[in-house]
Formats: C-alpha cells, sequence, structure tokens
C-alpha cells in the first residue's frame, strides 16, 4: 500500500491529484499538450501506469481537468483585481488590464496549449463554466452602470479582449493595446446604456 503523506486520506488524494496536474502542466508547456499521455504523466510523476486511473478516466480527461484548474487560476487573478476598483468603470478597466497583462506575461502559454487538444465531451460542461466565471466579475459592475443585455456586453468585451490576445501575441506594444482595449471597451458599453 502506497505511503500516504498527509493527514487523511482525502487530502492525499487531492494532494496526489495535485501532483498528477502539476506533472501533467508540465509535459504540456516543454511539450505541447498531445505529449501528455497516462505513460507520460506517470512516469513524471513517479507513479505506476494504473495508479493514474484511480484519478483520471483518460490522459484527455487529465487534460480537460487541467484546463479548467488552469482557467480557476486565471479566474482569481481577474476576479482580485475588480476587488479593488473604485467603481463600475475602474472594474472594468482593472478586469482588461489584469487580463491582457496575464497575456503579455505568458501566463496563459499552458491553457492555449491545452485549447488544442480534442477534450472529452463530458468535461465540455466544466469547461464552459470555467470560461462564464472569468467574465462574471464583470456582471455587477455592468448592471451599475445600467447595461440591460449583460451576455451581449460579456460577448463584446471577451472578443475585443481576444483582439487584443491575438495582436500582443504577434508582438504588439502590451500597455498600447491595454489602453486601446479599454479605451474602445469603455465607450462601447456606454453606447449599450
Amino acid at each position: 500500500m502506497p505511503r500516504i503523506h498527509t493527514a487523511t486520506l482525502a487530502e492525499h488524494r487531492d494532494w496526489r491529484r495535485s501532483q498528477l496536474i502539476e506533472a501533467a502542466a508540465a509535459i504540456a508547456l516543454e511539450s505541447g499538450s498531445r505529449a501528455i499521455t497516462v505513460a507520460a504523466v506517470a512516469e513524471r510523476a513517479g507513479l505506476s501506469r494504473t495508479s493514474i486511473y484511480e484519478y483520471f478516466g483518460s490522459s484527455a480527461e487529465l487534460v480537460a481537468d487541467l484546463l479548467v484548474d488552469e482557467m480557476r487560476t486565471f479566474t482569481q487573478l481577474l476576479t482580485e483585481a475588480v476587488v479593488s476598483a473604485v467603481g463600475p468603470e475602474d472594474a472594468i478597466e482593472k478586469w482588461i488590464a489584469a487580463s491582457l497583462t496575464y497575456i503579455a506575461n505568458g501566463n496563459h502559454l499552458l491553457a492555449k496549449s491545452l485549447n488544442a487538444a480534442e477534450l472529452p465531451r463530458e468535461k465540455s460542461q466544466h469547461i464552459g463554466a470555467a470560461h462564464r466565471a472569468m467574465l462574471a466579475p464583470l456582471i455587477k459592475s455592468l448592471q451599475e452602470l445600467g447595461v440591460s443585455d449583460c451576455t451581449q456586453a460579456l460577448s463584446l468585451l471577451q472578443a475585443s479582449t481576444d483582439v487584443a490576445t491575438k495582436r500582443i501575441e504577434n508582438g504588439g506594444d502590451a500597455a498600447l493595446e491595454i489602453s486601446k482595449t479599454t479605451a474602445f471597451c469603455i465607450a462601447g458599453i456606454k453606447a449599450l446604456i
């Protein structure tokens, strides 16, 4: 029986799952999502292949869970950025700045490599929920500004930051992209009120 390194079995399972997720993340960053296999993760984590199946049904399931975990980390960063805002416009500005700074710093490379992977259908609901959670910190601000169709506003904000993301990835000046995207989004939101 394997040695338990935590106070409880539940904590041990969480610890082991985190260890496997970290091993998969390292593989993805080094070699891309296609390199994440049960055998590769098991070797990296120092476990047998069969041990992996106690936590994940397949390598695709592991990749999906890794993507959801990465999106939760990004969401936490965005939520923390908005907390310190003074007013709804400032919250939107801080969300855009945090989002695009995350991109400019290269922190999104893991999620980007994982998006290319073929993910299990049953995990798409979790991934969709994680994506919606990234935009959730903006809803209260949009409502405070008087936007009646928050879904439309969120879609437009997401589209604008997606374009800025591509421009930053292609060598665009991050500070300029943040400034221009913020100005564009604030003006666009005002047009929706």
